[in-house]
């Protein structure tokens, strides 16, 4: 405690509300009535009516994903699905994900409408690849600071992303984080709920030796290997309008990642795979060995589809190697399905009825030593 002294006096008032003491040789009054303004959440850079605006944007939006077993609407503290009475053993399959560094490519070239399309397919498409039929999604959107005109266009995209999957787009969060985000930023992040009867869950134990590898047409590189993609597009200095055969660049490199969703959900219905695929991250090297079992391995004949346009680009301008085309990018092989010989033809032929081209692209082998995946 400072000492007592003849220079202290007590303080009152208004006059100590709006007084600071300092100690030293001398007591003074220093005037601090030049008060700072009080603060505001919108001055700290949240716009709480932005969000709220946003909301109402969206709602009617959002209603054309609903599905009957949504219970409630926009808004609560918890989002509501009704699983009473549509599966006798349900077993509940989950997802998140996001979509990567197209995200950069999206807000360079004011992208918007389809990223959210990109969103829910890498969501629903590994929720598929268990034989589940997705039930709902929700959504996580961060900026630094909300404008609602873009948030708008990208959950316009995520509930387009939503009805080609036969999913509700049941809740999200939209934050406003000043600081975290540069100008004109935001993130996005994804989650996913499928239901599957136990009987019917794909997990890959029925794969033998002689099953057949089914590819199914990508739309591009989906949501995968953006980061070196915009290295190439650095090096080569290219615009998004160069042509690429009968399309741009940009639009070869913003097409949204394919929904299979209803397709295969109709090949669940007619046939029995052994166990399916999506093809993401690691590319074909890492992901169709996934459900394969360890005893076995795979073989892909490379010469069974053309390479798309946008990946033979993307080879020469950036001097990419095959074995890293392979393990980064899809190569224009979204989903495979994993298939006894026999059932391939009539499979093919569902595909196309719902207007998906699916090719024989390789079979499935007694694995070698340590190599399990041979691709040429």
């Amino acid at each position: 405690m400072l000492p007592q002294s003849d220079h202290q006096r007590p303080c009152t008032g208004e006059k100590c509300r709006r007084t600071a003491t300092i100690y030293g040789p001398y007591l003074q009054d220093v005037d601090v009535t030049a008060a700072k303004p009080p603060l505001t959440y919108r001055d700290a850079g949240v716009d709480i009516d932005a969000g709220n605006a946003l909301v109402e944007r969206i709602k009617t939006q959002v209603k054309r994903s609903s599905r009957r077993e949504v219970m409630g609407g926009l808004g609560g503290f918890g989002a509501l699905f009704d699983l009473s009475g549509k599966y006798r053993e349900p077993v509940l399959v989950s997802g998140t994900d996001g979509v990567g560094t197209k995200l950069k490519l999206a807000q360079e070239w004011n992208r918007h409408d389809s990223i959210g399309i990109d969103l829910v397919g890498m969501c629903v498409n590994d929720v598929l690849v268990q034989g589940a039929e997705p039930l709902f999604f929700l959504d996580y959107f961060a900026t630094g600071k909300l404008d609602v005109d873009v948030a708008a266009r990208v959950v316009g995209g995520i509930v387009e992303g939503c009805v080609r999957a036969g999913c509700a787009l049941i809740g999200g969060e939209t934050a406003e984080m000043p600081d975290m985000y540069a100008p004109g930023e935001y993130d996005l992040a994804g989650f996913c709920v499928g239901g599957v009867e136990k009987s019917k869950l794909l997990d890959g134990h029925r794969v033998a030796a002689g099953d057949v590898l089914l590819g199914i047409d990508a739309s591009g590189p989906h949501s995968n290997g953006y980061s070196l993609i915009r290295r190439v597009l650095e090096r080569a200095g290219a615009s998004p309008q160069l042509e690429l055969g009968a399309t741009t660049l940009g639009d070869s490199l913003m097409a949204p990642t394919t929904i299979y969703v209803k397709p295969i959900l109709a090949l669940l219905e007619a046939h029995a795979p052994h166990a399916m695929a999506h093809i993401t991250g690691g590319g074909l090297v890492e992901n169709i060995v996934r459900v394969i079992p360890e005893h076995l391995g795979i073989h892909v004949d490379a010469s069974t589809w053309a390479l798309p346009p946008v990946f033979d680009w993307l080879q020469r301008e950036g001097d990419i190697s095959n074995t890293e085309m392979w393990r980064t990018f899809n190569c224009g092989i979204g989903f495979v399905i994993v298939a006894a010989a026999q059932d391939v033809s009539a499979m093919q032929a569902t595909l196309s009825d719902h207007g998906l081209a699916g090719r024989v692209i390789g079979e499935v082998l007694p694995a070698s030593g340590a190599e399990r995946v041979r691709i040429g």
